[in-house]
């Protein structure tokens, strides 16, 4: 049987995250449970260390690549370990090259699929299909990401919440990183306008997470033992169609279309639709959609045709797509006057399906593709 999964999600590092995890995981040892510790990052912060004491801990394995030293979880170990109950820091960072797993989540889930328990943590920024949400936010673009059905699959979801003028001052206090990071962290990503919006984001993906569980319950459920309510929205047979051109701008374009569908509690295809051979950068384009595609749990289809407009209403047609997603269509100009715009065409083969422009500030879409 697979292991219970909980998670607990904050909106920024030093919202106690880990020591909330810590202090339940201690009160399930009080409990009588076999509790250990998978893998802890502290952080040199002395109230989290002393949540740890009095819990046993599985020693980290440590290994040098190209001349640099990592210290790391021992899966092996732990596994073999075997406890009722593992406690494990920091869910999407990425491992050092040779172990079993590329990234930590994937660890976790080895232990999962072993019948252990598992206690996490991890920052609403890491989120895949948040990745672009964030960086407009913050400026600053997050490297580490992880699938966001890590976090739809998990069992419990705990929203470790604090306001941002209460982290600011533990900040401030030397309670999240040494004196010396304080002035860049303030100016750089603790100033208040981010927290308050990265708040915002873990508020609203807790509650999307979920109303996504509650659906996918009632969908699941017998039909006799459903509670349908009339007055909500129903979203059986959704299917959307991401149009994208194989560039990163228009990666945006996929966790946009991703997280509709979530919130539809619908399947999404991405079609890419190429007119020539792909160019070498281009095959690495569409390497990087397939990559993304799996994380977040989406079919990619790459299309031969010069006519966009033709192989998206044939796909859409094949997939019985319900909704068409495309990037913000360039302004027109000149001689491109002279055909119909994209969006006119597309909503003239495709009747009965909404289409949708996700706003683009890069403006390298689908537009300069009629």
């Amino acid at each position: 049987m697979r292991g219970h999964y909980k998670i607990f999600l904050g909106m920024a590092a030093g919202v106690g995250k880990t020591y909330r995890m810590l202090q339940e995981g201690r009160a399930e040892l009080e409990a009588g449970r076999d509790v250990v510790i998978g893998y802890l990052e502290p952080h040199d912060r002395a109230e989290t260390e002393a949540q740890a004491d009095g819990l046993d801990q599985v020693p980290p394995r440590r290994l040098t690549y190209r001349e640099v030293d990592f210290v790391e979880m021992d899966l092996p170990a732990l596994l073999e370990r075997s406890p009722e109950l593992c406690l494990v820091d920091e869910l999407a960072h990425t491992n050092a090259p040779g172990l079993e797993h590329a990234k930590r989540y994937q660890d976790i889930a080895d232990v999962l699929e072993a019948g252990i328990d598992v206690y996490s943590t991890v920052n609403v920024q890491h989120l895949e299909s948040l990745n672009d949400k964030v960086t407009e936010l913050t400026g600053a673009r997050v490297r580490e990401t992880f699938p966001d059905s890590v976090l739809s699959d998990a069992d419990e979801i705990v929203l470790v919440d604090l306001t941002p003028g209460a982290l600011i001052e533990r900040l401030r206090a030397g309670k999240v990183y040494p004196e010396a990071r304080v002035p860049s962290a303030l100016n750089g990503f603790f100033r208040v306008e981010n927290l308050e919006a990265l708040r915002e984001v873990a508020l609203r993906q807790v509650a999307e997470d979920v109303e996504a569980k509650r659906l996918r319950v009632d969908m699941l459920a017998p039909r006799e033992d459903r509670l349908i309510d009339r007055a909500a929205p129903q979203a059986v047979g959704e299917r959307l169609l991401a149009l994208v051109t194989p560039q990163p701008a228009s990666q945006r374009i996929v966790r946009r279309a991703w997280r509709s569908a979530q919130r539809l509690g619908a399947e999404l295809d991405v079609l890419i639709v190429l007119a020539r051979e792909p160019s070498d950068g281009e095959r690495e384009q569409i390497e990087a959609f397939r990559r993304l595609g799996s994380l977040l749990g989406a079919y990619v289809i790459v299309e031969e045709g010069d006519d966009v407009v033709a192989v998206a209403t044939r796909v859409a047609r094949e997939r019985r797509s319900t909704y068409v997603l495309i990037g913000t269509p360039a302004p027109r100009s000149g001689l491109r006057r002279l055909g119909a715009p994209l969006t006119e065409r597309l909503l003239r083969a495709l009747p009965g399906i909404d289409l949708r422009i996700v706003a683009d500030r890069s403006k390298r879409e689908w537009g300069r593709r009629r």
